[in-house]
C-alpha cells in the first residue's frame, strides 16, 4: 500500500456556517464550497491548506453517522483521511493483515473520490479513511 499524503482532516460540526466563520473568516482559509452526500447523510465543506484540506461535516439527519458522533463525543476531529495510490490494493492488503474494515469495497465520497473507512477498534480509536482521487 502506498500512502501519498494526508488528504484531509474531517471535523464534525453542528453547523457548517458557524464552522466557516472560524476556518475561513478567522484563519483565512479559502472556502472551496460544500456538497451533500445523501448516502452518508452529510453535507461537507472544504477548506484547502496547501496539499491537504480541512473538511467540515454537518449531518443532514439525526440518525446520520456525524450526528451520532457529535451526540457521543461532541464537535471536533472525526476522522483522518489518507490519500492512497490504489484503494482496492490498500484494502486487500489491510484485510490480509487482519485489519478490521468498515468498508471492504470502496464507495463514492465527496468530490467523486473513492473512499473506505477502517474500524476505529483496529486503529487505536481513530477513524481512518482511505481516499483515492483521479
Amino acid at each position: 500500500m502506498k500512502i501519498l499524503k494526508i488528504d484531509h482532516l474531517g471535523i464534525a460540526v453542528n453547523s457548517i456556517d458557524e464552522g466557516k466563520q472560524f476556518w475561513s473568516d478567522v484563519l483565512g482559509l479559502p472556502f472551496e464550497g460544500s456538497e451533500t452526500v445523501a448516502e452518508q447523510k452529510v453535507t461537507t465543506a472544504f477548506f484547502p491548506v496547501s496539499e491537504s484540506e480541512v473538511e467540515l461535516l454537518e449531518s443532514t439527519a439525526p440518525d446520520g453517522p456525524v450526528a451520532k458522533y457529535i451526540e457521543k463525543k461532541g464537535q471536533g476531529i472525526q476522522h483522518v483521511a489518507f490519500r492512497v495510490e490504489n484503494i482496492e490494493e490498500a484494502l486487500a492488503e489491510l484485510k490480509e493483515k487482519g485489519v478490521r474494515l468498515i468498508d471492504e469495497t470502496p464507495r463514492t465520497g465527496a468530490g467523486g473520490a473513492k473512499i473506505a473507512f477502517l474500524h476505529p477498534k483496529a486503529t487505536h480509536g481513530v477513524l481512518v479513511e482511505l481516499c483515492e482521487r483521479s
